[in-house]
């Protein structure tokens, strides 16, 4: 065996998507999945996920609540394309329909760590009022074929989006072999050496 510099780095991430706030809905549930580079491949958990249906709190801040665990790890060469994660929120309609409640995405923190984020969610809009009532008409809502296009830049500038509720993850961040390879993962306000392997 060879002793000497590794040639990959590991990102172990595990959390949890804890609740959303949708105040307009009750009964929804949420699907992820991750979006990566081309340098990027998971070892080991998985890469999609969809939650139980949870019921609005009854409480007075009437969240969601699904502390649905995701776990996996990546392993890469370097650090560009790193993983993001994409949230879909799903919900009936008046005709008892699935449609999508909201759309989200965020970068997987890169340093090690708890991290928590709140992630801003949207719907496509139609794009004329004959289309909106088209489609409520018929149950089916303007969404994405594939939510990944959420985590890409390309035809999104001309997407027409309604901003609507928030979902909230927490992230468990674990990194090796990053600093052995050159690259610093300390935050900026934080000196200390133990960050990582």
């Amino acid at each position: 065996m060879l002793s000497g510099k590794p040639s990959v780095f590991l990102l172990m991430v595990n959390g949890q998507i804890e609740s959303a706030d949708f105040p307009e809905f009750d009964e929804l549930y949420c699907k992820y999945s991750y979006v990566y580079g081309h340098d990027w491949a998971p070892t080991t958990g998985l890469e999609e996920g969809i939650s139980q249906i949870t019921s609005k709190n009854r409480d007075s801040n009437q969240c969601f609540v699904w502390n649905f665990p995701m776990e996996i790890t990546f392993k890469s060469t370097n650090p560009f394309g790193w993983p993001q994660i994409v949230i879909s929120v799903y919900g009936a309609d008046l005709f008892g329909n699935d449609v999508v409640r909201g759309y989200g995405g965020v970068h997987v923190p890169t340093t090690p760590g708890r991290h928590k984020r709140t992630i801003p969610m949207f719907v496509p809009e139609s794009s004329s009022k004959l289309q909106k009532f088209t489609s409520w008409l018929t149950g089916r809502r303007p969404e994405f074929t594939d939510p990944k296009v959420v985590a890409q830049g390309e035809g999104r500038e001309v997407t027409r989006v309604l901003s609507q509720g928030y979902v909230t993850i927490s992230f468990n961040i674990v990194t090796k072999d990053l600093k052995k390879l050159g690259y610093d993962s300390i935050p900026a306000n934080q000196t200390s050496d133990n960050t990582g392997f």
